[in-house]
């Protein structure tokens, strides 16, 4: 049985419950969720789902890296918005982070976020 190990970094968000922030297994991370919450005022980032996707991909970011990993070598995705008809502006925030081979990706709408937000997203990467 493989290993896992916990990753924790003060570049992103620490976590609001009891979860790591991404454990690494079997060679892949497998990174929580990420709101926008700003990690140096914990606070979620004014501004419309564009700049909150922007932070959103940036705490992942942060994760990654404290991991080993990047986007790049991200397998899977999954999105999650408060209202589908933030997709656009999401996507196109999204998009800009990955290039070559995108990662396959879910994106579904929610009833809600943690404390208000508009997005949140999770990835599986190889490390």
């Amino acid at each position: 049985m493989s290993e896992r190990r916990s990753i924790s970094t003060d570049a992103a968000p620490k976590a609001i419950g009891p979860y790591s922030q991404a454990i690494v297994a079997g060679g892949f991370v497998h990174c929580s969720g990420q709101i926008p919450l700003d990690p140096a005022t914990g606070q979620i980032v004014p501004g419309d789902v564009a700049a909150q996707t922007e932070r959103v991909m940036k705490n992942l970011a942060a994760v990654l890296a404290a991991s080993g990993s990047e986007f790049s070598r991200v397998v899977k995705c999954t999105v999650f918005l408060s209202d589908m008809a933030h997709f656009p502006a999401m996507n196109e925030v999204y998009g800009r982070h990955f290039s070559g081979v995108a990662p396959a990706r879910s994106t579904v709408a929610v009833a809600a976020l943690p404390r208000g937000a508009l997005v949140e997203i999770d990835c599986v990467a190889l490390v």
